[in-house]
């Protein structure tokens, strides 16, 4: 979220600076990569559930996602919309 943040990256806000509070930066982790990051937390799970971009198994607040030792390159997709 920080990376896309400080180089304006189109479609993720991040309004509330990365503290887990807004889900504007809502995204989906490749499905060929997802079960390569942790499972989120329940807070980040909660606030999943109220975002207006269509929810999906892969869903992730960039916010939360540290690219993991094994990977270079972490992709996501930036939904249609945010919450």
């Amino acid at each position: 979220m920080l990376a896309a943040v400080r180089n304006g990256f189109h479609g993720i806000d991040g309004e509330c600076g990365g503290c887990l509070d807004c889900a504007t930066c809502h995204v989906y982790v490749d499905e060929e990569q997802a079960s390569s990051v942790p499972q989120p937390s329940e807070e980040e799970l909660e606030l999943l559930s109220a975002v207006s971009g269509e929810r999906k198994p892969n869903s992730r607040l960039s916010c939360q996602l540290k690219v993991p030792a094994p990977l270079d390159e972490l992709v996501v997709h930036v939904p249609a919309r945010q919450s």
